[in-house]
């Protein structure tokens, strides 16, 4: 199993590990698709990156983008594409597991910890 000791490591998703992409992910998990201002605002970030972020997720496969109108305004909206969606649920399982062996490893019994014992 991924996260034991002398085991490999839980297969993080390196398009996910930034903080704003995993976020965004996770956002768009919730929905259908949205629109790009509620994205910037949720994520709290300026246009330009995430313009960058919502290209470098579709060029992955993981979001699809779709321009129109909104009356006069152009719009853009994003989506997590299947494949997004399996990304993610796959890097959340691996955090997962980190966490949960961490669990473990804290709650060891006292004898099995190398701590200096007392006179």
């Amino acid at each position: 199993m991924t996260g034991e000791p002398g085991g490999p490591p839980p297969a993080l998703d390196r398009e996910l590990h930034h903080p704003t992409r995993l976020a965004l992910a996770a956002y768009l998990s919730a929905c259908g698709e949205a629109e790009f201002a509620v994205l910037r605002d949720y994520c709290q970030v300026s246009d330009s990156t995430l313009s960058k972020t919502l290209s470098a997720l579709e060029k992955t496969g993981y979001v699809s983008i779709r321009k129109g109108y909104l009356g006069k305004r152009p719009r853009t909206w994003a989506a997590l594409t299947l494949t997004g969606r399996r990304a993610l649920a796959g890097h959340l399982t691996a955090l997962e597991e980190i966490a949960s062996a961490a669990r473990r490893a804290g709650a060891e019994p006292e004898g099995d910890r190398s701590e200096p014992e007392e006179d």
